[in-house]
């Protein structure tokens, strides 16, 4: 069973641990403030393990972040023990992806009802991550503490936009299936092990604060703020990105040459 002293924290809440809206909302606030999307392992070659005593030890105990099954399996986790009736739901990625594509379902998202209406919620999509509660009403515009959101349904799915600089853009599609660990750890395994995959071939992190988001894709750091500017940094040695790393995401990198080695063939091809 998850720590919920150790989660909490972590995320640095001290609220109250009741199955309520406003328990939810402060939860998903500052988990995704507080733990980064990355995918270190995957580019060092290391396995990704979903099960909860892993999950805890990375993410809570060693202070790292990681990606879409490893933010959501542990933040279920979490919710499950306040009582809160959680579904895991898997969706088709479209942001980046040319329209026409036929793609396979390898991001998580979660499916939960509290007070008679049903929230998706979703901790692990990187750079866009929403970090509020959706209700699950297609054609209204979400307020959250970053950009606004909307779902979009169409023949029994749903499509989750993000309104970015006046337009909607389209970020995955799923529908309420629900999910199971296997169906998970399949995906998770190709995406932390086939040669193709971006996530082990590229370095990738991504956090919110308050009023930006900052954004790593290989050794360019991006940082776009809530006031509609932004900036670029190209990071020019393996010790500007484990600074940045530390500074901007929280993570505690880990040591040893394996990850060094794999920034330094990154930099070289760049």
């Amino acid at each position: 069973m998850i720590n919920l002293d150790a989660y909490f924290d972590r995320i640095g809440y001290a609220g109250e641990r009741t199955a309520t809206l406003d328990t939810l909302r402060a939860i998903v606030v500052r988990h995704t403030e507080a733990i980064a999307f990355e995918n270190l392992d995957p580019l060092r070659g290391q396995p990704v393990h979903l099960d909860p005593t892993s999950l805890e030890r990375k993410l809570v105990t060693e202070r790292r972040g990681g990606y879409c099954f490893e933010q959501n399996l542990l933040l279920r986790h979490v919710l499950e023990v306040l009582g809160f009736p959680v579904i895991g739901l898997a969706a088709r990625v479209l942001w980046n992806a040319p329209d026409n594509a036929s793609l396979p379902r390898t991001h998580m998202a979660l499916h939960l009802e509290v007070g008679g209406t049903i929230y998706i919620v979703d901790v692990g999509f990187g750079g866009l991550t929403p970090t509020a509660p959706l209700r699950l009403e297609p054609g209204i515009e979400q307020a959250t503490p970053h950009e606004p959101f909307r779902l979009v349904e169409s023949s029994r799915e749903f499509t989750l936009q993000a309104k970015i600089a006046g337009g909607w853009k389209s970020l995955y599609r799923f529908d309420l299936q629900p999910q199971l660990l296997a169906d998970y750890e399949v995906i998770n395994w190709y995406l932390s092990n086939h040669p193709s995959s971006r996530f082990v071939t590229n370095l990738i992190a991504a956090r919110p604060t308050r009023d930006r988001r900052y954004a790593l894709f290989n050794n360019q750091l991006n940082v776009y703020r809530l006031d509609g500017t932004s900036e670029r940094h190209h990071l020019a040695s393996v010790s500007e990105i484990r600074a940045a790393l530390e500074k901007h995401f929280l993570i505690q990198p880990p040591v040893g040459p394996q990850l060094d080695a794999m920034l330094e063939r990154m930099l070289a091809g760049h």
